[in-house]
């Protein structure tokens, strides 16, 4: 199978890599979501080593840059309150985590949360995390630019490999919310 996007040497629909993926990203793919197939869902197998944004671009092509996307995961702050929430922006931006995440939030602190809370509470890889198979009760912020991208590269959950998934698949993921302002480019 050939990749949407980019240039991999294995690529194929992530239905058939779930002993690749972590538990909860292997569950959310297998059921699938918002109508979208199941088989537009495409796993590429990568080195672990280059999970990182900056080298995996510098490695495949910096051409992808403008089609990945970045998960974080912020700890949202009002009163003695705690709320979990992830954000997607595309790599080349930041999230704005105290302007647009925060409203969105009604929070009045907003900050990234510790990873072994992200790791924790997400059951994913630190590096790797991706918002397919994040807890169904996270409010999950998308910037308007992945949405409108045709194909989005993001983490798999665990830092060996990532997904391909159309941009639009990402709005339909439970909890989601599109959120202007929310990357700023870098």
């Amino acid at each position: 199978m050939r990749a949407p996007i980019g240039s991999f040497e294995n690529a194929c629909p992530a239905v058939d890599r779930l002993d690749l993926l972590t538990a909860p990203v292997a569950k959310a793919v297998s059921t699938g979501w918002g109508g979208i197939p199941a088989e537009q869902i495409i796993h590429v197998d990568t080195d672990p080593e280059i999970a990182d944004t900056a080298v995996f671009v510098e490695h495949h092509g910096a051409g992808l840059l403008d089609h990945s996307a970045n998960c974080v995961v912020l700890a949202a702050k009002r009163g003695s309150e705690v709320t979990l929430a992830a954000c997607v922006v595309l790599s080349h931006s930041r999230v704005d985590v105290n302007g647009a995440a925060r409203k969105q939030l009604g929070a009045r602190k907003a900050r990234f949360a510790p990873m072994d809370t992200a790791v924790g509470e997400t059951g994913m890889e630190y590096g790797g995390i991706t918002p397919i198979g994040l807890p169904a009760a996270w409010p999950l912020l998308i910037d308007p630019a992945v949405v409108d991208e045709e194909w989005v590269l993001i983490g798999s959950g665990s830092r060996r490999g990532k997904l391909i998934v159309p941009g639009k698949a990402l709005a339909a993921l439970p909890g989601a919310m599109v959120v202007e302002g929310l990357g700023i480019r870098a």
